[in-house]
């Protein structure tokens, strides 16, 4: 695997890439990073590229307002600085967000999206109530562990589990609320129809954040979208079960 920044729109963006083949771009969600995609990125057959957002892990902050749009125009303009040729785009959570801004403004971009436990094109809504909690898990490393438990229940790797808590620390402070109100406010519900490529909707059975229904909405909002619920999963597949996480995308790409 090589390590590497790229500057995109101004702003250093970090990434990790591994192998050779079809390209295939992995999107992390909030608190997220790179390092959330480590355990697959050997995918045969495949050149695997896991980015960081601006605001997130190694990337650099992102001035101005925190807007899933913004976040997907970085996206875009990182698949044409990288030269990704139509990639793969892999996006879990909030990162789901982001590709399906993506996949409405720049279809051609994309070659087919696989959409992990992602945020529904409705949004997914966090109380006012709730944002204290939030600002709470920006200062109190233990308090965000015990959250970052809830979206990774089958991982008992306690070493690695650590690693994710601290690059979550590294999110940007505007983003800790600015994602919530981000999320809360997006909506893509009708926008989506006219992507026409091949859409995986994957869901932990398990998962505490999103719902069975909200992933039918998912794939619901796309002409040739298909629901695959994963049993004994929670929120992270990729990391809580990575194995299986690299033969269902193998089957998807193969297709």
């Amino acid at each position: 695997m090589i390590e590497s920044t790229l500057l995109v729109n101004g702003i250093l963006l970090f990434y990790v890439a591994a192998g050779s083949g079809i390209p295939v771009l992995y999107l992390h969600g909030n608190l997220g990073s790179s390092l959330w995609y480590s355990r697959v990125m050997d995918l045969a057959g495949c050149r695997t590229v896991a980015v960081e957002l601006p605001n997130f892990g190694r990337s650099e902050p992102m001035p101005g307002e925190v807007d899933l749009d913004r976040y997907a125009d970085f996206l875009a303009a990182f698949i044409e600085e990288a030269d990704l040729d139509r990639p793969v785009l892999v996006a879990h959570s909030l990162g789901g967000a982001v590709a399906q801004s993506l996949a409405a403004r720049r279809p051609e971009l994309i070659r087919s999206l696989v959409l992990v436990d992602s945020a529904p094109p409705s949004g997914l809504r966090t109380p006012e109530e709730r944002y204290p909690a939030i600002e709470l898990m920006r200062t109190d490393k233990g308090i965000l562990a015990s959250a970052l438990r809830t979206v990774v229940p089958f991982l008992s790797d306690e070493a690695f589990f650590a690693s994710l808590v601290m690059d979550a620390q590294k999110m940007a402070g505007p983003a800790w609320i600015g994602n919530a109100r981000a999320l809360s406010g997006f909506d893509y519900s009708l926008n989506l129809g006219a992507f026409d490529k091949s859409v995986l909707v994957l869901r932990g059975n398990r998962d505490r954040i999103v719902t069975e229904a909200m992933a039918r909405e998912t794939a619901a909002a796309f002409p040739r979208a298909r629901l695959e619920i994963l049993e004994d999963v929670g929120h992270s597949p990729m990391v809580e079960d990575p194995a299986r996480f690299k033969e269902i995308l193998s089957s998807f790409i193969a297709e």
